[in-house]
């Protein structure tokens, strides 16, 4: 490990020191590690770079067609999923969290697919790097 000093105003300190406390990390250093690791998911514009991906949304099942639609997207794009979870939120609403796992560009292409469909909401993709094998 490599010891850095950085020097930030006032306001990002307590932004720093509010996002700890309220993340449980035990030190500032744990925050601004993590903080560094999204930034090279999000600043990695490598298309091939292998991922493991989480994408939840919400989406009304009475819309028309569209768990039809839903299926086929996820039987057309069966090699990237390794499980899904579908909860009932209420009468109209579904959730479905799906565990994804491919070449980031394939994972980004289906979760847009997905969630721009009409009667998706709140789609989200988080994608994670796969940890380089040692």
């Amino acid at each position: 490990m490599q010891r850095i000093t950085i020097t930030i105003d006032d306001d990002l300190a307590q932004h720093l020191d509010e996002v700890i406390e309220s993340r449980g990390y035990s030190s500032r250093s744990e925050a601004v590690r993590d903080l560094v690791r999204e930034s090279l998911v999000l600043d990695n514009d490598e298309d091939n770079q292998q991922c493991m991906g989480v994408l939840t949304y919400v989406f009304k099942h009475q819309t028309r067609e569209l768990s039809r639609r839903l299926t086929h997207l996820q039987h057309d794009h069966h090699d990237l999923s390794v499980s899904t979870l579908h909860m009932h939120i209420n009468h109209d609403d579904c959730l479905e969290v799906t565990i994804l796992k491919g070449q980031r560009k394939r994972l980004q292409s289906f979760a847009d697919s997905l969630t721009s469909q009409r009667g998706v909401s709140h789609g989200n993709l988080k994608l994670i790097p796969m940890p380089k094998e040692s």
